[in-house]
């Protein structure tokens, strides 16, 4: 085992929930998973209802002994509550330790990164193959 391991998913969701509810967002815990290494899932709904998906990046996507977690949106544009449930039962028949984290923001922003425009975040788009029923 490396000397660096990653941080616990309770603790990184407890740190997220808040940092985003000290910028003005509302956040709920919608499913407690595994709180040692579950995979969290954000779902993050703008004034107007829409919601974007934000999950775990593929392991592709990480650099060899980091251990940050990595997100990607897995919707470009705005799903409403159908779509968006489709997506998660899905997911859960795949993984029933996961944790889903719901954040109201008036603007829409995920608080995943210092700058919300960041290259970093990556789009991958919902017939990407990346999720399995």
């Amino acid at each position: 085992m490396s000397a660096l391991t990653r941080l616990r998913s309770d603790i990184w969701v407890d740190a997220y929930r808040r940092r985003a509810e000290i910028a003005g967002a509302y956040v709920t815990l919608r499913q407690r998973g595994a709180a040692e290494a579950g995979a969290i899932f954000l779902i993050v709904t703008n004034r107007d209802g829409g919601s974007r998906l934000y999950g775990p990046a593929p392991q592709s996507l990480y650099d060899e002994g980091a251990t940050s977690r990595r997100f990607i949106a897995l919707n470009t544009e705005d799903w409403d509550g159908l779509q968006l449930q489709a997506v998660l039962d899905k997911q859960k028949r795949f993984d029933p330790d996961l944790w889903l984290v719901d954040v109201e923001d008036r603007e829409g922003r995920h608080f995943l990164l210092e700058d919300e425009q960041s290259p970093h975040m990556q789009t991958v788009p919902p017939a990407s193959g990346l999720w399995r029923s």
